[in-house]
């Protein structure tokens, strides 16, 4: 199967590096406006570099194309590339509206081929593991999911703020876990260090019958990514960076305490539980699941309407971060 890659900036090379590792695929292009970046992407991994996306689609006639060019050019390159017939991946979010999300889902219908978006956290192992807990009623009743999405300020990103770069993982990633849907979401936000967006969020989001909160921002000096999602059964907690999840039993849920006592503390600590999850790098798991869709041998992990509800609400908590109040999705 052919790949490319348009853009190689910091998640475009990474695509390219997977593409050129995958059996029975290969990288033939890449392309970049920046003609010294396409060629080092290119040199590294055997493949063509070009300036203009549009001369690679030509000649090169690639199965599948990764599109990882700035958000406000995803609406452009995406109905360019499924213009051309071409299967394709839009990195989140899938465009920088939602009618812009929604013309590159029509188009892609219309044309017949794939569109996925690179919700890439639906892909790390813990998560992929947590949802099967969750799935088998292992904590019982939901009550509260929790993410921490915070780290320094990265420069490279100028075109969106901190709620549509970080917190739309979150807000796809409760709904992937949970089957349930968003009904309101409340934000506060800040402007603190970005010239024009925000880069700090505090929001609370309202699925159904469990409360969610998000704690996001490009103000903390180190990395955080985790999840914490709280039953009756006790509480699961994700770290994304070490694909790493736990559980942290309710002793009292587990019938380990005599009545008088439980009645008297309701939860209790019971013990800590370290699952076995096998690491793989999600970024290689979410391009194999791409490509099996593309042969045909699986559905779409995450489709464009996936990718639409993630930025409509995102969308939502940039509203309520601004206007103050409560906005009912």
């Amino acid at each position: 199967m052919k790949t490319a890659v348009i853009g190689v900036g910091a998640m475009g090379r990474n695509h390219a590096r997977v593409y050129s590792e995958l059996p029975d695929v290969q990288l033939v292009g890449v392309a970049d406006a920046d003609a010294e970046a396409a060629a080092a992407v290119a040199r590294r991994h055997a493949a063509r570099a070009y300036t203009d996306y549009r001369h690679m689609l030509d000649e090169l006639q690639p199965d599948a194309v990764t599109v990882a060019v700035p958000t406000v050019d995803h609406l452009e390159v995406a109905l360019q590339v499924i213009g051309s017939g071409i299967h394709l991946l839009v990195e989140k979010p899938i465009a920088a509206s939602v009618k812009e999300g929604q013309q590159i889902i029509a188009a892609s219908q219309d044309a017949g081929v794939h569109l996925t978006v690179g919700h890439i956290e639906r892909f790390n192992p813990a998560v992929v593991a947590l949802k099967a807990h969750l799935a088998a009623g292992e904590l019982g009743c939901v009550f509260q999911i929790d993410a921490r999405r915070q780290g320094p300020f990265p420069a490279r990103i100028k075109d969106v703020g901190v709620v549509i770069d970080l917190a739309v993982h979150d807000l796809d990633v409760m709904r992937y876990v949970t089957g349930a849907e968003v009904l309101r979401v409340y934000a506060e936000t800040e402007r603190r260090i970005h010239s024009t967006r925000e880069d700090l969020l505090t929001g609370l989001v309202r699925l159904d019958d469990i409360v969610g909160t998000l704690t996001i921002n490009w103000l903390t000096p180190t990395k955080i990514r985790e999840l914490h999602v709280i039953g009756e059964r006790g509480m699961f907690r994700v770290d994304y960076l070490t694909q790493d999840l736990y559980f942290f039993e309710n002793a009292t849920a587990q019938g380990a305490e005599w009545e008088t006592l439980r009645v008297l503390r309701g939860v209790s600590e019971g013990r800590m539980i370290r699952h076995v999850v096998a690491k793989k790098e999600p970024l290689r798991a979410e391009l194999e699941a791409f490509l099996s869709a593309v042969r045909g041998e699986a559905p779409l992990a995450v489709t464009g309407a996936d990718g639409l509800k993630a930025l409509e609400l995102a969308q939502a908590v940039v509203k309520s971060g601004l206007e103050h109040r409560v906005i009912a999705v």
